[in-house]
């Protein structure tokens, strides 16, 4: 086989200005910087500099006379290899484009377009996106089995797509990756191999790649092609790799076939590693030792962002963790003393967001904090509901920077529709909203049903959501549609029995037992996460004793969002997961809901696998620079009425009480 050299000309190395790496970098920084090529697993801390470690190694080996085609730098954003390499050629003088840096999928692109063909693959090969790839699965699933999307709980392309993905990152059987990610899809996991081969098959056919092909094709083309296999190996003589402790299997794997010399450079944290619910391998960086005997492992812990009190607090986290099951590490603070971290202590949801309210008008309007600098994280979305209705009330500009507010997610949004429609049977937008949800139901599909109830309503008497299960209105239903026309309004029917006499948290409850709740089933592959925000919704119906006050309250809150959303000022608080907050900083931030049950989540404890859940307590604590708050209720009020006791997150109670400050609150919330 012939081969693209791609090989620059050398730079004479006075081209390459003279570096101070030693003024440059800390004394562990260029410990990892300057070490002698071979395995080398860099621990780098929360905020210990670990882009410029990076940064500063390419420059390093490009002094030492490494061809910049010598080196693969792999990222998990393009933005990260782009920033990196620039700073590179500020340093060097050497153009981003003369190294192959970039992400996984980029890369595997990269090298499939050129040497693809020594498996097969020809070079004019397509790549789908997320929407095409769905499409295409779609079409092959409906070839294999007809009714398989005509039921309601089976996950429809989107969500199926997302269970075929997982198990091809993970390189896990799709029976275990249902039974550990969606349980909900139980039942017909052992349809989806003959989907997925069915599905690869079609590919093969119209030569087109979705894009875990690239990576699954890539690591193929590596193993079953020996001489391209040598070609990399040659010449990709450094391999640098950011985030290694969020490499999937698969990744891992590629990681391993292109650098058998073992002149690989892994950046990362064991600490930090929390997204095994994409396909995270925290196995990876555990036994990387083992996959490159000889590695030297080099820590990074001098932290440049944290006060020592925040940091000692963060030190804290760490020690609880289980004995030999993660790689030990202190960060040590750049910065001077300042104050203890605080837990606080509430009554409940509402409490907790009025402190938290109180707390962030005193930081901006009497300590001159700048609002984009405060940062309130949650374990998932539900967690923040009370915060941003405190918010919207008090006028506070706030952004929602892990998705769209409470109220107008997707789910929430359709659900409250069906409540809406049954409690206002006229409401055309939320007639439209529910019935559009059944399949081959258009908008005037739609309306020619809810005219044909109305009329049947009027000529007997009768009431409107009664009206719906007559043979005259039934009639008007698509053909499509008919099967699910049975249980839909069965639930339509159930909710306006209990609307009659039940509180509106009952209310609510009947509408995510009854037809939306299996239709979530196949919408979502996070159906349980979402199943657990509608339960806080009931929470949030509990205070009402009205229905018509509650949805009164729920629009009004929407149409505040709604006009906010359209021109927040960039300066605003910032509301996010932690999982979304990974990366980032602020002066003061306030970790929510710090429950057992909440954070670590109740799936984890009954699973008795928190470990994770700790790690990500620890990555909440580490974002703040300043100030650091850890609250929690003591009190649920999304079990309803009377709410349920809550126990303090034993991530807290683990804690040496030394290092951290009670916040007692009063009842004027004063501190």
């Amino acid at each position: 086989m012939d081969f693209e050299l791609d090989s620059p000309r050398r730079l004479p190395s006075d081209a390459i200005p003279p570096i101070d790496f030693r003024a440059a970098l800390n004394d562990e920084q260029f410990n990892a910087v300057t070490a002698e090529p071979g395995p080398l697993l860099v621990l780098a801390g929360a905020g210990s500099g670990k882009t410029r470690t990076l940064t500063y190694r390419v420059a390093y080996l490009l002094s030492q006379g490494v061809k910049p085609a010598e080196i693969l730098l792999l990222t998990f954003t393009n933005k990260a290899s782009k920033e990196m390499l620039h700073r590179v050629q500020d340093l060097t003088g050497i153009e981003p484009g003369r190294f192959w840096g970039g992400t996984f999928h980029s890369i595997g692109n990269r090298a499939l377009r050129i040497y693809g063909d020594a498996i097969g693959l020809p070079k004019n090969f397509t790549i789908l996106d997320a929407d095409e790839s769905e499409s295409l699965l779609k079409q092959t699933v409906e070839a294999e089995d007809k009714l398989f999307f005509k039921d309601k709980t089976n996950p429809k392309p989107g969500p199926l797509f997302s269970v075929l993905s997982l198990a091809r990152n993970t390189q896990r059987t799709l029976a275990d990756t249902v039974d550990r990610h969606f349980p909900q899809y139980r039942e017909i996991a052992v349809a989806l191999p003959s989907f997925a081969k069915a599905y690869a098959d079609r590919k093969r056919e119209q030569d087109v790649l979705d894009y875990d092909d690239l990576l699954e094709l890539w690591l193929e083309l590596l193993r079953k092609a020996p001489d391209v296999a040598a070609y990399f190996n040659n010449r990709f003589r450094h391999v640098l790799v950011d985030e290694y402790q969020d490499t999937n299997t698969i990744q891992s794997q590629l990681i391993d076939a292109l650098a058998p010399h073992h002149r690989v450079m892994a950046v990362g944290d064991d600490a930090q590693c929390i997204y095994s619910w994409r396909g995270a391998d925290f196995e990876n960086l555990m036994t990387f030792e083992e996959r490159h005997p000889g590695t030297r492992i080099l820590r990074i812990e001098t932290n440049y962002r944290s006060t020592p009190q925040i940091l000692n607090l963060a030190n804290g986290i760490l020690l609880a963790q289980p004995k030999g099951r993660h790689f030990d590490k202190e960060l040590r603070a750049a910065r001077a003393n300042s104050q203890k971290p605080y837990v606080v202590q509430c009554i409940e949801d509402r409490e907790q967001a009025d402190f938290i309210l109180k707390r962030t008008r005193a930081l901006i309007e009497d300590e001159g904090v700048d609002p984009g600098e405060i940062a309130v994280l949650y374990r998932s979305h539900f967690h923040a509901l009370e915060v941003q209705l405190a918010f919207s009330r008090a006028g506070i500009p706030y952004q929602i920077t892990s998705g769209v507010k409470f109220f107008e997610r997707q789910h929430v949004k359709e659900l409250i529709a069906f409540v809406q429609f049954v409690a206002n049977p006229r409401n055309e937008q939320a007639w439209l909203k529910i019935a559009s949800l059944l399949p081959k139901v258009g908008e005037k599909g739609a309306m020619k049903i809810h005219a044909a109830a109305l009329d049947h309503a009027r000529l007997m008497q009768q009431n409107f959501v009664d009206a719906l299960g007559t043979d005259d209105v039934k009639s008007k239903v698509p053909k499509g549609a008919q099967d699910e026309w049975s249980s839909f309004h069965a639930s339509l029917k159930q909710i306006a029995e209990v609307m009659r006499g039940g509180r509106p948290d009952a209310v609510i409850m009947t509408a995510v037992d009854g037809w939306y709740g299996d239709y979530m089933k196949g919408e979502y592959a996070d159906y349980v996460d979402r199943v657990e925000e509608l339960k806080a919704l009931v929470g949030f119906a509990s205070r009402f004793d009205d229905l018509a006050e509650m949805l009164s309250q729920i629009s009004l809150m929407n149409g505040e969002t709604s006009e906010r959303h359209v021109d927040v000022p960039p300066d605003t608080v910032k509301l996010t997961t932690v999982h979304q907050s990974k990366g980032l900083e602020f002066d003061v931030v306030f970790v929510i809901g710090l429950a057992d049950g909440m954070f670590p989540g109740r799936r984890a404890i009954e699973a008795d696998d928190v470990e994770e859940e700790r790690r990500l307590f620890y990555v909440a604590c580490t974002r703040a620079k300043n100030e650091l708050y850890l609250s929690y209720p003591k009190i649920a009020t999304r079990a309803g009425p009377g709410g349920m006791m809550l126990t303090p997150s034993r991530f807290i109670t683990e804690l040496d009480p030394e290092l951290y400050e009670p916040l007692r609150l009063k009842r004027s919330y004063g501190w």
